[in-house]
């Protein structure tokens, strides 16, 4: 006959509970893990739409070099980006007309996808070079004193999501 010793009972419905909990945590790291990296996804993607949209932008800027102020002067007025007088698809355009279309393309693509984009002097040097800045989230593509800029005078504010491509 099988003898049961009283002070064991339950014993067996603890260790499961305590093997339940140390799971459960361990699920929960992997699920923390998890969520990281679908960020780290996001924002590599963001990463790689704001290169793609600032190459295209310089490589704009290279074909049509003597518009250099146009591009500035559209870009860093947020009522005229996405105005242009002529489709230059369609028409051979003035290099100014050009700059305008360019900056118009640049703008709906970059608001298409959640961005903006912004041409101005880059931040820390002395040569009067200039940068494009392009911009995602909470992020404005500017420089500033204020947060929420992608730099702050002469650094970058480090909680900013923003890519700045010096062009030359």
């Amino acid at each position: 006959m099988l003898m049961i010793d009283k002070n064991q009972q339950g014993v067996g419905l603890v260790e499961v509970l305590v093997a339940l909990l140390i799971l459960a945590i361990g699920v929960m790291g992997f699920i923390a893990l998890q969520y990281r990296a679908i960020e780290a996804t996001a924002e590599s993607g963001a990463r790689i739409q704001a290169v793609n949209l600032a190459r295209d932008l310089a490589e704009r800027m290279r074909v049509n070099r003597g518009a250099e102020e146009v591009y500035a002067f559209q870009l860093n007025t947020a009522n005229t980006q996405r105005v242009f007088p002529i489709n230059c698809f369609n028409t051979n355009c003035s290099s100014t007309n050009l700059a305008d279309f360019d900056v118009a393309q640049i703008a709906t693509k970059a608001r298409t996808i959640g961005m903006t984009a912004n041409y101005l002097p880059c931040q820390g040097n002395e040569d009067n070079r200039r940068c494009i800045y392009v911009a995602w989230g909470d992020t404005a593509a500017t420089d500033g004193t204020d947060r929420g800029n992608c730099t702050t005078g002469t650094s970058y504010e480090p909680n900013s999501t923003c890519l700045i491509m010096e062009v030359y």
